[in-house]
């Protein structure tokens, strides 16, 4: 199977996050000449072009006879997104701090407490978590047997199956050998249950 839409160069891909950013920012596209200015491209007749290209490669539609008369193929711009906090943990004070914010399509997290933590270079390659990828937490979802969730174990945030022993929580591991059992005065907490796993896109490798 091809790709659906051609590449894009480097200028036309540095226009296209330009025209994701404005719209996100201003619900409406920019003019031609906010657009040279902002990517330094002096001649309107050069940005109209590039226009054209994109429009040719299928990632902006042009509608004549609106204001601005250009629309982003598949975009809406802000509607129906949420700011998503990517958490991680501060080694010095055993905390959670947000670094950032990663904007997503609400119908991807549910609630709006969720947040996002990087798995750790083990992941939980039986769940389908690798590392880098970015996992989607549930904070206020109850915890079931056989659930995958994320906990703070001691100064690291773990991913890991959960299942039972009586009071004893068990975090699997790849093997037998591998699980983690906590009890009531082991310094942990369970930060919720995971609901989706998001893998941000690798550079290709290069020769």
């Amino acid at each position: 199977m091809t790709a659906p839409r051609p590449p894009l160069t480097r200028i036309e891909t540095e226009l296209y996050e330009f025209l994701l950013d404005f719209l996100a920012e201003h619900t409406y596209q920019p003019s031609v000449r906010e657009i040279g200015k902002a990517l330094k491209i002096p001649s309107t007749k050069s940005v109209a072009d590039m226009l054209t290209a994109l429009a040719a490669k299928g990632y902006v539609r042009k509608e004549p006879g609106r204001s601005r008369g250009l629309a982003l193929v598949g975009f809406a711009g802000a509607l129906g997104t949420i700011p998503v906090p990517l958490v991680a943990l501060r080694p010095d004070t055993g905390e959670l701090e947000i670094e950032d914010h990663v904007t997503l399509d609400r119908r991807l997290v549910h609630t709006p407490d969720a947040f996002l933590v990087r798995a750790l270079p083990q992941g939980a390659p039986a769940h389908g978590v690798f590392d880098g990828d970015m996992v989607i937490v549930h904070p206020s979802a109850r915890a079931h047997e056989g659930d995958l969730i994320v906990a703070r174990v001691g100064a690291a945030i773990v991913i890991r199956g959960m299942t039972r022993r009586g009071t004893t929580l068990i975090l699997e591991g790849s093997g037998a050998s591998d699980e983690v059992e906590l009890s009531a005065g082991d310094d942990f907490v369970v930060l919720g249950v995971v609901a989706g796993v998001i893998r941000p896109p690798r550079r290709p490798a290069t020769e």
